[in-house]
């Protein structure tokens, strides 16, 4: 009897919690929602300044195995984070974070810096960040030509 009742009482304190969580608008497991006030937060701009870093990481190894680690290939140049301009986060098992990030060439000074967009997926009880995406920023007015 006393199994029956703690089931019970553990269903309905669950549905109440599922349905606060929706009515407050609040992060729904499995839905991407927008992160306010980037430029400020400072987690999110760690975040993207990480991406950077491991998109840099990951053309250092790309030139040294395939160009002997001389020369930067053309077009091919390090970034410099700038800042994150937007971003979304999604609960999967850890937390997905969809960001739209600032970045220009460290070769000039007046360089424009350029968009792109970078998926890093955060597991704070395994102390792992894992960079899934980086590339270049498609507006869908340039994707739809």
């Amino acid at each position: 009897m006393a199994a029956v009742t703690l089931t019970i009482i553990l269903f309905f304190t669950s549905l109440c919690c599922l349905l606060s969580t929706v009515s407050c608008r609040m992060i729904v497991v499995g839905q991407a929602t927008e992160i306010a006030d980037v430029k400020v937060n400072k987690e999110v701009q760690e975040l993207g300044k990480f991406a950077v870093e491991k998109y840099n990481e990951g053309l250092r190894l790309w030139q040294i195995h395939f160009n002997g680690g001389g020369e930067e290939v053309q077009g091919q140049e390090k970034l410099q984070f700038e800042e994150v301009v937007e971003a979304k986060q999604q609960v999967v098992s850890g937390t997905k974070y969809y960001l739209k990030i600032s970045a220009s060439t460290k070769k000039t000074e007046n360089d424009v810096p350029k968009m792109f967009t970078s998926v890093v997926v955060v597991k704070p009880w395994l102390c792992s960040k894992q960079l899934l995406h980086f590339g270049p920023y498609l507006s869908s007015s340039s994707s739809s030509r």
